[in-house]
């Protein structure tokens, strides 16, 4: 991890208990990091030491549903306003009236809507792998209608994927997700998304059996009925974020993506992407594609490090 020690803190934020890794000085620039599915404040450990050597102050929580953070048994508790709610909410338990943010994943969509609901707090984002795609015409439900291999609605029914899940230890369900080099998450039909994943049969070359044994552990301790109910409130969210249809992102932001992530290789993200569709709704835009896959923050630490630090570096002299 660096140097610097991480600190373990938890606060009482927004009705619940948030889990926070901390690194770097307390008075530095603060930079608020995001994780995504399936995944903890230890995605960002690389960018936490990197961040701290360089004076800021990096700040990762573990979500709710996460870790060591409050686990909430009802799905309507795991809205996008709830999320961000509980963002809003320490970043005010620490007086930090403006932050730079970085969102990987799940953790990125987050990020875009901190962006929509509070821009007044941001000074700039870096977000990984998933592009804000504006507001559609219709719920995620209606739009995959007769996908029922596709993941995101094999994680629509209550305990379904949790009971699939269950058939494999925890750390072979996390490496299964974390082997993805597939183009489309996608089972074949009558089979669970879980079964289809491979997990890869050498280790992954960016995480130790020692880290994907810390992971483990929090996932046994807190379950995945947590996490997989973020994709049980897509719909709901989109009901919820009607008014900010049409809406633009209006914070700098830099985009970074693996070139064979599998959010960029489906759903025609590519081409949005590259298209000027994404700059048409984030206007104060950079893309970088970079060599990798989907967990790009760990597989390619370095290269990713030096993308953050480059683009935050343009900033500090705007700390509030």
């Amino acid at each position: 991890m660096g140097g610097e020690v991480v600190r373990h803190w938890n606060a009482d934020v927004n009705g619940i208990s948030l889990h926070v890794a901390e690194q770097g000085p307390a008075d530095g620039p603060p930079v608020l990091l995001i994780h995504g599915f399936p995944e903890l404040w230890l995605s960002w450990r690389h960018q936490m030491a990197a961040l701290a050597a360089r004076g800021f102050r990096a700040l990762a929580p573990d979500l709710r549903g996460y870790g060591d953070s409050t686990v909430p048994d009802d799905p309507a508790a795991y809205t996008v306003f709830h999320i961000v709610g509980d963002l809003v909410a320490l970043l005010d338990h620490l007086a930090l009236p403006k932050v730079m943010v970085v969102g990987h994943d799940l953790g990125a969509q987050v990020a875009w809507h901190l962006c929509l609901f509070r821009p007044d707090m941001l000074l700039a984002v870096v977000n990984l792998g998933v592009p804000f795609f504006p507001r559609g015409p219709s719920s995620l439900s209606e739009a995959f209608a007769g996908r029922d291999g596709l993941y995101i609605m094999q994680f629509q029914e209550p305990g379904r994927a949790e009971r699939a899940f269950a058939r494999y230890d925890v750390a072979t369900v996390l490496k299964k997700f974390f082997s993805i080099e597939i183009d489309d998450l996608t089972a074949p039909p009558g089979v669970e998304i879980i079964d289809f994943l491979e997990a890869r049969s050498t280790p992954l070359p960016w995480i130790s059996e020692e880290e994907l044994g810390q992971y483990a552990e929090k996932f046994q301790k807190s379950g995945f009925t947590g996490p997989i109910n973020y994709y049980r409130m897509m719909d709901t969210n989109w009901r919820l974020t009607a008014p900010w249809q049409n809406a633009k992102i209006m914070v700098p932001t830099k985009f970074i993506c693996g070139d064979k992530d599998t959010g960029l290789k489906s759903f025609g993200t590519e081409h949005f992407v590259k298209s000027g569709a994404f700059k048409s709704v984030v206007p104060n835009l950079e893309v970088v594609i970079i060599e990798g896959h989907h967990f790009i923050q760990q597989e390619q630490a370095e290269r990713v490090n030096s993308e953050i630090l480059s683009y935050f570096d343009k900033f500090t002299g705007e700390k509030a």
